[in-house]
């Protein structure tokens, strides 16, 4: 695999163009061959914004966060990075930051190395940047900041990747699968350290597989899919588009509980989950909200205790589904 990382030399603070948007791409289309990769993309991201990018595997998000970073020139559309039109070079305007397809890191060396290495090869004067430390202790990694990251995990390769993307104190943040690999530690240090960068006005654009991801950090996301944008809005937008969801309802009596969900109004139990719920305490049934709340009533004037009621996935992943082709399992195929 081919790793590239970016760092970009940022000038002082005075360049931000207020009101403007970080990103702003209209009609974008990128070729490989005869595959099309993106299809008439638009993109719209508002500084101190976090904007994730979802979508299956093959739906565009890595060939559209290589346009941001300067990897790869669109063959048409426009788009405008900080203010500033991208021509047809590789190149985007100072103030740019991260990493696709995983970070370029040098195997022999120390974490710390590694940034003090960065920062040498760019010639950045170190007056404006953070320190290698301070990047280093925000990402987690100071107890490991001497050790060779030959030795480190995918979840510590990640991020570091992000503490070197710090070093330039970046004005857009483009960060691909960032949780990628990452403990319940390592996975809080990330969160917070995009958080609190999007408080002081960074743009931040990532890609993610974990709804959970996207559900706690951005605020807006672009769903891609075969390279066309099939939603762009508020994450809870999103999750409003999943519609009926399947729902475990784990009771003390599931016979009975069967019987009162059959007869629930806009409530329907799915055939053939048994297969994929062993519990036998446990069904699987698909309807709207309130007709949940009405089973509720209904199981508990039965003198049937409810030990769970949860989604099977939840709405963001039901929308993703959905709006991607995937959707929920027929009720045929599980029978």
């Amino acid at each position: 695999m081919i790793f590239r990382f970016l760092v970009l030399k940022i000038k002082p603070r005075e360049i931000h163009m207020h009101g403007s948007p970080a990103v702003r791409g209209r009609g974008i289309t990128k070729s490989f061959g005869d595959v099309r990769a993106l299809d008439g993309v638009d993109l719209d991201v508002a500084r101190g914004q976090v904007h994730g990018l979802v979508g299956p595997n093959g739906a565009g998000k890595t060939t559209l966060l290589g346009l941001l970073l300067g990897l790869a020139m669109a063959d048409s559309g426009s788009l405008e990075i900080l203010g500033s039109p991208v021509g047809r070079t590789l190149a985007v305007p100072d103030g740019v930051a991260g990493f696709v397809d995983g970070p370029g890191l040098y195997p022999s060396l120390t974490a710390r190395q590694n940034l003090s290495a960065l920062l040498s090869l760019r010639g950045y004067d170190t007056g404006h940047a953070v320190g290698v430390d301070d990047a280093l202790e925000q990402v987690g990694l100071t107890d490991v900041a001497d050790d060779r990251i030959r030795g480190f995990s995918l979840g510590m390769r990640q991020r570091l990747g992000l503490a070197a993307a710090l070093l330039t104190t970046p004005r857009l943040l483009v960060l691909d699968e960032p949780a990628n690999g990452l403990d319940p530690a390592g996975k809080h240090h990330v969160h917070r350290v995009i958080t609190r960068l999007a408080e002081d006005g960074t743009a931040v654009v990532l890609s993610s597989h974990r709804m959970d991801d996207l559900a706690a950090l951005c605020s807006e996301v672009t769903l891609l899919s075969t390279g066309r944008v099939v939603f762009s809005g508020p994450v809870g937008k999103l999750a409003a588009e999943s519609g009926e969801l399947d729902y475990r309802v784990r009771t003390s009596d599931r016979t009975a509980a069967h019987r009162i969900a059959a007869d629930t109004p806009g409530l329907r139990v799915v055939p053939g989950r048994d297969r994929v719920e062993p519990d036998a305490d446990v069904l699987v049934v698909r309807g709207p909200v309130p007709a949940l709340d009405e089973l509720v009533v209904r199981l508990v004037h039965a003198d049937v205790a409810v030990r769970e009621l949860a989604p099977v996935v939840t709405p963001l992943e039901a929308a993703f589904l959905a709006l991607t082709g995937a959707g929920q399992t027929d009720e045929e195929d599980l029978s």
